[in-house]
């Protein structure tokens, strides 16, 4: 789909406060295109949005489109599920396609490999990701209006996470991201990779862990000095009828969903639990897309209040305590994973009273 957020209207957007949209550049190249997209004035005014806009690479299908790519150091060339015709991804021609769509924010193609991939695959793709970061910079067309941001990989090895981060600083971009994560990684792998970025990123400059977006992932890494993150994942949960609140989910096609009358989160002041009951929107999520509307609608409310009130207690200076607040709502028995311990620890942060007493077996 084109300049939309499944299931809701741009007004939507806005009134829960939404500020900034991610736009996929492979599909938007496929339809309508970037000439045409550019021909109708860029993609803020095709879809009627004022505020920011943010457009990937094309690069995350090399690994979801890998049965119809092929790498090489030239590009990757991908065979159209719309029409099957293939199409060669350049560094360059990636860069064009996104000075085209206009975005506020664009990403440099990078070599994505799957972060389980071990070998010398991972070597290689690190090495050709720097490579290519030089190609989209030299094909940067609008460098005062459109910031262009480099991605970190390297998969799990630190080595080569490191080299691809002392390159990247090295030609001072506007922004960093860290790729190749949740990409079926054990946690405590996930968070390391995370601590190491981001203490080696510039604080002065956006970290962004790219592909992240369970509550509990966001937090840890904002405490790991992280500042932005994407993911489908608000508004995928709510079409299979899953509700974000506070104390993790509530599934609302559950049975005993329907005879409840309270909101699907008693503490949220969205239009959605202002107006409506669990039972109801139990009604719906079984059988009319309205389901899937509201709760994408609720769902995003709740991310971007856990947005702000995680911002506003950093900058209120008691982000320790919010932490502390988050952990004690959906761990409310003290089990808190213990590779999120092991982050906080790293982070300074003492959660010790939001985490059960070890027994003497789990000693």
């Amino acid at each position: 789909m084109i300049g939309t957020i499944k299931g809701l209207t741009n007004n939507q957007l806005e009134d829960i406060g939404c500020q900034i949209i991610l736009g996929n550049t492979y599909h938007l190249a496929l339809r309508p295109g970037a000439d045409l997209i550019d021909e109708l004035g860029g993609l803020h005014k095709l879809m009627n949005w004022k505020r920011a806009l943010l457009t990937d690479s094309g690069g995350f299908q090399m690994v979801s489109l890998l049965h119809l790519a092929d790498i090489t150091e030239k590009g990757v060339t991908f065979q159209s599920p719309v029409d099957g015709k293939r199409m060669l991804l350049t560094p360059e021609e990636s860069i064009q396609i996104q000075n085209k769509i206009g975005a506020d924010i664009i990403m440099a193609l990078d070599d994505v490999v799957k972060t389980t991939t071990i070998g010398p695959r991972v070597e290689e793709a690190m090495y050709r990701t720097l490579r290519w970061i030089d190609r989209c910079l030299a094909a940067h067309q609008k460098p005062a209006v459109q910031n262009l941001f480099g991605i970190v990989q390297g998969g799990l090895d630190p080595v080569l996470r490191d080299i691809c981060l002392r390159g990247l600083v090295e030609r001072n971009l506007p922004g960093y991201a860290i790729g190749g994560l949740s990409g079926g990684e054990d946690k405590d792998s996930f968070w390391r990779v995370v601590a190491q970025c981001t203490a080696a990123l510039p604080e002065d400059k956006p970290r962004y862990v790219m592909g992240v977006g369970y509550p509990l992932d966001i937090v840890v890494c904002s405490a790991l000095g992280a500042d932005m993150y994407d993911c489908v994942y608000p508004t995928r949960t709510a079409r299979f009828g899953t509700a974000l609140i506070p104390e993790g989910v509530l599934k609302l096609k559950h049975k005993v969903m329907a005879s409840d009358e309270r909101p699907i989160d008693p503490t949220c002041s969205c239009m959605v639990c202002k107006n409506y009951t669990r039972a109801y929107i139990h009604c719906l999520v079984t059988k009319d897309a309205m389901g899937s509307q509201l709760l994408s609608y609720h769902n995003l409310s709740y991310m971007m209040r856990l947005s702000r009130d995680l911002h506003t207690s950093i900058v209120e200076g008691r982000f320790p305590q919010f932490v502390q607040g988050f952990l004690r709502a959906q761990f409310p028995k003290g089990d808190v994973p213990k590779w999120v311990c092991n982050a906080m620890e790293v982070a300074g942060i003492d959660i010790s009273a939001c985490c059960a007493p070890l027994t003497s077996s789990q000693n």
